[in-house]
């Protein structure tokens, strides 16, 4: 396969960037995404340029960090399947593809397809632990969880934090996101005792983040590569009236 990338090309947080042009040639089909660039720095370091800077780390679909949008498409349109595990026999020999960051004000780029998305991270640490015994290892029915909660608290737990929710979200949203790490541990015994609490900081972070508001058009759903349901955003809407409603502790309310 022969191909056309237009890639945007950004030197560093401060400057301004722009589509460049690549060659991409004799690219196996069923070279994963990721393989196709690697392919096409190696021939970019063969001649003295500089590589496409992008993210990558286990190239299984568990890390979340192959944020790449393509051909206007986070992760590029095939359902369920993240930026690595895209495969090539799914373009057209000739085909120009376009590849882009994600583009959200909360995830700054910092270098052509690298951006900061550490306000996940922020989202996350702001949820807190949760207050479980140590000691020894307790037994597997020593708290009992019935099946439809252990399965809804594992679909929530599959989230793998890329970001494509936000990147596909008119709003660049995080609702998707932040309603999957506050249904995992809501739904689980484990989690309770910092349910009020844990919601109320996360949302209020998500907000400190600079990300928009959802409003239920599920394109965020649509690019999920772990399809995370639009479910857990009501769930998320649920918990975070409750504890408002409960007054939890320590929550500092803005006008």
């Amino acid at each position: 396969m022969n191909l056309t990338l237009k890639v945007w090309r950004q030197k560093d947080a401060k400057s301004p960037g722009r589509m460049v042009e690549y060659q991409a040639a004799n690219i196996i089909p069923d070279m994963s995404f990721l393989e196709m660039l690697d392919v096409v720095n190696e021939g970019l370091i063969a001649r003295g340029e500089e590589p496409i800077a992008f993210d990558s780390d286990c190239r299984e679909g568990i890390c979340g960090t192959c944020s790449l949008v393509i051909n206007g498409i986070a992760h590029g349109g095939q359902r369920g399947t993240t930026a690595c595990q895209l495969h090539m026999r799914h373009f057209q020999d000739g085909q120009t593809i376009t590849i882009e960051p994600w583009r959200a004000k909360s995830f700054p780029v910092l270098k052509d397809l690298v951006t900061d998305r550490g306000a996940f991270d922020r989202i996350i640490q702001a949820g807190g632990f949760v207050s479980v015994n140590t000691g020894g290892t307790p037994d597997a029915n020593a708290l009992p969880v019935a099946k439809v909660d252990s399965d809804r608290a594992m679909d929530a737990a599959a989230c793998i934090g890329c970001g494509a929710c936000v990147a596909a979200c008119k709003n660049a949203s995080a609702m998707l996101f932040v309603s999957a790490k506050v249904s995992h541990l809501a739904l689980l015994p484990q989690g309770k005792v910092e349910r009020n609490q844990r919601v109320l900081n996360m949302v209020q972070q998500m907000d400190a983040e600079g990300f928009g508001n959802c409003t239920v058009t599920g394109s965020c759903e649509a690019v999920c590569p772990k399809e995370i349901s639009l479910d857990f955003i009501a769930r998320l809407n649920r918990e975070y009236g409750k504890a408002l409603l409960k007054g939890a502790t320590g929550h500092k309310e803005t006008v």
